[in-house]
């Protein structure tokens, strides 16, 4: 079932052109691998899905699981580490805890801080819930941003290269994350290392300005 469109879809940054008419279609329930060139427009095309960008020409469009567009898909994003402000004060938990939010009027209930509990042992960081994230390695500042991404249950997880930074022990566990995950989650995931992901995908995409889908 159709849960993403992506039509002809074009932008430009300083007349350079970043994606050129690019179509796609993501069903519920894939795991779809992207990859490609540095500045081949894989991050803008996640952010043009996240509708953080308005393309210069094209559409995306959502569908909810009866096949009508849905305005307001529950997404779970884990964006590339260099664009997270680290000078911000706010701790590990609150960092966590904002990905529950749905409104200035959510109050916290029994059912978040369970989300939350689960989210912080799967992800490995309870002992760092007190600290900034200004104070924390790389590896654990993605272990964080990956909290943040699935404590809310979406029904579409985007993940902009969530193996930066981590050591591999945990990279091993995050696969572990994904498979676990991909049993109920539509999965869009960015990555230069696709030895093991290509594997748990099931759809394989560059992107290049425009897209190519290897067949797996």
């Amino acid at each position: 079932m159709k849960l993403i469109e992506i039509k002809d879809v074009s932008i430009r940054f300083d007349s350079k052109p970043i994606l050129d008419h690019v179509s796609l279609t993501i069903g519920r329930g894939d795991f779809v691998a992207i990859t490609g060139p540095n500045g081949g427009g894989k991050t803008t095309l996640l952010r043009i899905m996240l509708r953080l960008l308005k393309p210069n020409r094209g559409s995306v469009e959502y569908f909810d699981a009866e096949g009508k567009p849905d305005r307001h898909p529950k997404i779970g994003y884990l964006p590339q580490k260099s664009n997270i402000d680290t000078r911000f004060p706010i701790t590990v938990a609150e960092a966590i805890q904002s990905g529950q939010i749905t409104g200035i009027f959510h109050r916290r209930n029994a059912e978040d801080e369970n989300a939350f509990r689960r989210a912080v042992e799967l992800c490995g960081v309870s002992e760092y819930l007190d600290m900034n994230i200004g104070d924390l390695s790389g590896g654990m500042l993605q272990r964080t941003l990956l909290a943040r991404a699935i404590v809310s249950d979406p029904d579409i997880l985007i993940l902009d290269e969530p193996l930066s930074y981590v050591d591999k022990k945990f990279e091993n566990q995050i696969y572990s994350i994904m498979e676990n995950l991909a049993i109920r989650h539509t999965i869009i995931l960015v990555s230069h290392e696709m030895s093991v992901i290509s594997r748990i995908a099931n759809r394989h995409i560059i992107v290049d300005r425009g897209i190519e889908e290897i067949t797996l």
